[in-house]
Formats: structure tokens, C-alpha cells, sequence
């Protein structure tokens, strides 16, 4: 009788199997599945991937500009009747961006989305696009994506037959690419940023460095003056909900980005969990800064390739249930936050990080594995826990501040601010009538340079102080109204002072120094500023 229990039990199994592998031969997989998590996924695969899901009418398939070697960037719509802008917009609903791969080695989330649209496309989810528009971008670095070798990332945990490089074509880092759009890539980004104008920005990465025991780590916008009431809402609700998602559904731990002091990164602070850095330079920070909700995940490096997509599907899972179910709150404070001028307040143009209180870490091991088809050794996450409570250093405090104008006065010859200024989406005036209020000038007492080239530039800081002028914009120059929904990151981009604006980048050295970029600076910076 037992025998014959068993005998029955393994023909059910073996029924179940035959009936489903039609099913399982219908469904496209990844290229990471198919290879049992050897390989990642190439641009070609990840767009035969979405072509072989093209007939879903859930789906909707656009692309929103070029990387540098001209491939198209997919966009993928789901919750409108197509995927205009137009159509996106009159929906009304919460929008949602998902973006994957900003770093070409960084593969988790440029998998899991594609496992994500798979399942959207044969119906899962319905609840979300009651409430939400998902516009889910696969493979945004696909130049970076294609430069594959088998020695990129050699330290982290598969996939053991390599992944594509850090940068895009030109070299440069995108995601220190969101103020100076050196990159067609990061021009692409914030066309789509002003056109979609989504509500909601998550960015997935893959985290190395620090021996930790999260499966996943993540961070809100940085920036000291990003609108509080946004991050209070992250900080405090959303992300520390995701926690608790994924330690139920799945029982792994997350928590918010951090790092030991790491010497070769320069960190030579006290032991502290720090945090990266507040500069907009950054998507999560440029984001905030556009009073939008940004959502950064850093998977960890030395869990398995498979672990890895695994824990990212899960946290973009537990995001997305979050913000259905908080669609209108969301909506109503990234409302609220575009209509709080922050005329007359003083922000940050400069920043360090702040030390928070003691916080128990959840620090791990790792063992030295050897990968058998390059010889190189890489490092595996071992099931080893080591709470330890140390100083939290995850925000950041401003160490120079400045106040918020009424308008600034860019005079037309700065052609290149000015077409920066619009690429971001910032609106720009004629002056017309001259100023019937007071007007500063920024008294330029010296300028600093770097020693060393940074993705491209030689970054400058400017050393003086605001001071009445009696000096006047003229009838050609461009009105930057600063009560405007941009106004933060207007206010960051202009201020000759701020630690990530367009004087940092060079944007105005011929305007400063001329031809020679190491010559005494002009006297005034030749931007002015309303005095209220």
C-alpha cells in the first residue's frame, strides 16, 4: 500500500509537469535564466525579450532617447491606454518610474525587471494599475551593458562569465551625470523626467564594499534641501514598510545604504554606518530636488548572482504595493511640495555628513571563492550575522547655506546656462521691463580648481559673497522665477557657491577665466540676483 501511495504520487507529479511544460515553454525567460544564472542579459536579449511580449495589451513599448552609440532606450508603459506622455498624464493615476543597469555591471535589476514585465504582461498585479502608471525602464546604460568581460565586478558573486563596465562609451559614471548631462543617456533621462513628470523614481543597483548581512540596502534623496515632508514620508513610512515586506514574504534583511570607513574610498571617519553622498549629481539626490519621491536599492555584491535579481524583484514588489496603496498621498505631497516656494529660506549649498544616533548594524562575513572560468578569486556571502551598534552617519547636515532669491538674472550670452537651464526643465522668462526691485551681485574674491580631471572637468569653486549692485540684467537677459516647482534645483544649478552647480562643472569658465582656466577669476560672477 505504501508503495502504491508512492507510485501514485510520483505519476500526479509527473502529470503536473507534463501538463505545465506547454505553459513553461510559452513563457520567454532571461537570459540569466536560461543560462542558470551564468550570464546576464545582453540590449540584444533584453529587447528580444520584450518583443517576445509585445502582443500583451497591458504592455505598451516606447523608447525614450539614445545612449551614446545611438541604441534606442525601451520604456515600457503599463496602467495608461498607451505610451505618450499625453496618454500617460490624463490618467491622473500615481506615476512610477523603475529604471535598471545605471551602471553597466550592475545587472540584478535590468533582470528582474524583465521577470517583472513577464509577469505584467500575463496579467499579474492588476491592483497596481487601479492607482498606478509603471514606466519601467530595463537597460538605461545599454553601451556599458554590452562591454562585457568575465574581469568586471571579479569580486562579487557571479554571474561568473562577466557582466558589462561601470561607464557608458564616453567613460563617464551616469550616475554622476544628472547636473552637467555631459551624456545623451542622462539628457534622455531628464527629458523623460519632464515630460512624464513621474511622482515616484526608484533606481536599482548592486552595492560592494562593506562585509554587511542585508540582502539589500536602499536610500532616500540626501540633499539637506530636499522637501522635508518627501523624505520624512520615505524615512519613516516607506522604506522601514519595505523592511518589514521583505523580511516577512522572504526573511532576509534590508535597511538603509551604508559602508564601514572605507580607506581606499578616503573615509577616515570615526566607525559609523556612512551613508554615499548628498550631491545631485546623484539620481536618488537630482530627484528629490524635483520634489519627486526617489528610491535607490543597492543589492549586495557577495550574495549569489540568483540571491541578488531575487532580492531586487522583491524589493521593486514591495515598493510597488506601497505606493498603490498610497497613491494619493503621494500625489498630494509631491503636490504640496511643488506649490511651498522656498523663496527666503536658507539652504544648503554645501554639506557634510551628520551623525545620527547609535544603531545596531547587522555586519556579515564572507568567504574567498574561486571563479573556475577566469582563475580570479571573488568573495561569497557566508549565513553569518554580527549585530554591532555604532554612530549612524545616513543623512547629511548643511555646512554653508544660502538664501532663496525671488528670481535670478542670466544675461543671453551664457547660452550654454541657458540651455542647461531648459534641459533641466526649468522655465525661463525674458527680463523685458528691468527689475523694479533690489539686485545682488556675487563679489568673486578667488576661484579653486582640482588638481585632478573628474568625469571630464576640472571642478571649480568660487570663494566671495552676495553684495548689492547697482549693475542691471538688460532687456535680453532671462528671468528664472523662483517660484517655480524647480526652484530647489534651480536654486542649486545657479548658486555660485553650491557644491554641485554649474560653476562646479565648468559650465561658466569662459565667462569667469577666458580661455586660460587657471587665471584669476572676474570680479563678479555674471549672474545676478534679486535682493528679496
Amino acid at each position: 500500500m505504501h508503495r502504491m501511495r508512492l507510485l501514485t504520487a510520483a505519476a500526479s507529479i509527473a502529470l503536473i509537469a507534463a501538463a505545465a511544460a506547454p505553459l513553461a515553454a510559452q513563457q520567454p525567460l532571461t537570459r540569466a535564466e536560461r543560462s542558470d544564472y551564468l550570464e546576464t542579459s545582453r540590449y540584444a536579449d533584453v529587447m528580444a525579450f520584450l518583443d517576445s511580449i509585445a502582443d500583451s495589451p497591458r504592455l505598451h513599448r516606447t523608447t525614450f532617447g539614445y545612449s551614446h552609440l545611438g541604441r534606442p532606450l525601451p520604456l515600457i508603459v503599463v496602467g495608461a491606454p498607451d505610451a505618450s506622455p499625453e496618454a500617460v498624464l490624463a490618467t491622473g493615476r500615481t506615476r512610477v518610474y523603475v529604471q535598471a543597469n545605471i551602471h553597466g555591471g550592475e545587472v540584478e535589476g535590468k533582470e528582474a525587471l524583465q521577470m517583472l514585465l513577464r509577469d505584467l504582461a500575463a496579467g499579474a498585479h492588476p491592483q497596481w494599475t487601479d492607482s498606478l502608471v509603471l514606466l519601467i525602464a530595463p537597460i538605461y546604460n545599454a553601451d556599458g551593458n554590452d562591454a562585457v568581460r568575465i574581469t568586471n565586478r571579479s569580486d562579487q558573486h557571479g554571474p561568473l562569465a562577466g557582466v558589462g563596465e561601470r561607464a557608458n562609451a564616453q567613460g563617464l559614471d551616469l550616475n554622476r551625470d544628472h547636473t552637467k548631462l555631459d551624456s545623451p543617456e542622462a539628457r534622455s533621462l531628464v527629458r523623460l523626467m519632464t515630460r512624464y513628470d513621474p511622482h515616484v523614481a526608484i533606481d536599482l543597483h548592486t552595492t560592494n564594499g562593506t562585509h554587511h548581512a542585508y540582502h539589500l540596502t536602499y536610500s532616500p534623496p540626501l540633499h539637506p534641501s530636499t522637501d522635508s515632508s518627501l523624505v520624512a514620508f520615505l524615512r519613516d513610512e516607506w522604506l522601514p514598510t519595505l523592511t518589514g515586506e521583505v523580511r516577512a514574504e522572504h526573511g532576509w534583511e534590508t535597511y538603509f545604504y551604508g559602508n564601514l570607513p572605507i580607506r581606499e574610498w578616503g573615509m577616515t571617519g570615526e566607525r559609523g554606518w556612512y551613508t554615499f553622498d548628498h550631491r545631485p549629481r546623484f539620481n536618488n539626490n537630482y530627484v528629490g530636488l524635483r520634489n519627486r519621491m526617489a528610491l535607490l536599492s543597492e543589492a549586495y555584491s557577495y550574495a549569489s548572482f540568483r540571491e541578488r535579481v531575487a532580492a531586487t524583484r522583491a524589493f521593486v514588489d514591495a515598493a510597488l504595493d506601497f505606493a498603490a496603496a498610497n497613491a494619493s498621498r503621494i500625489r498630494r505631497l509631491t503636490a504640496r511640495a511643488d506649490a511651498d516656494s522656498p523663496v527666503g529660506d536658507s539652504l544648503a549649498v554645501r554639506a557634510t555628513h551628520r551623525r545620527g544616533p547609535m544603531t545596531e548594524i547587522l555586519l556579515g562575513e564572507v568567504e574567498e571563492r574561486v571563479n573556475p572560468y577566469s582563475g580570479e578569486a571573488y568573495s561569497a556571502r557566508l549565513d553569518v550575522v554580527r549585530p554591532e551598534t555604532i554612530p549612524d552617519y545616513g543623512s547629511f547636515r548643511a555646512t554653508e547655506t544660502e538664501r532663496v532669491p525671488r528670481a535670478y538674472y542670466v544675461p543671453d550670452r551664457l547660452g550654454d546656462v541657458l540651455e542647461l537651464l531648459r534641459a533641466h526643465g526649468i522655465r525661463l522668462s525674458r527680463v523685458g521691463a528691468q527689475p523694479t526691485g533690489a539686485l545682488e551681485a556675487f563679489a568673486i574674491d578667488s576661484t579653486r580648481v582640482a588638481e585632478r580631471e573628474f568625469q571630464g572637468h576640472r571642478e571649480r569653486e568660487l570663494f566671495g559673497e552676495w553684495r548689492a549692485t547697482d549693475a542691471t540684467p538688460g532687456a535680453d537677459a532671462w528671468v528664472v522665477d523662483m517660484t517655480q516647482p524647480l526652484a530647489r534645483l534651480a536654486f542649486q544649478l545657479l548658486e555660485p557657491r553650491a557644491d554641485d552647480g554649474l560653476v562646479n562643472w565648468n559650465v561658466l569658465d569662459e565667462a569667469l577665466v577666458g580661455d586660460d582656466a587657471s587665471a584669476s577669476p572676474a570680479r563678479a560672477y555674471p549672474i545676478l540676483r534679486s535682493a528679496d
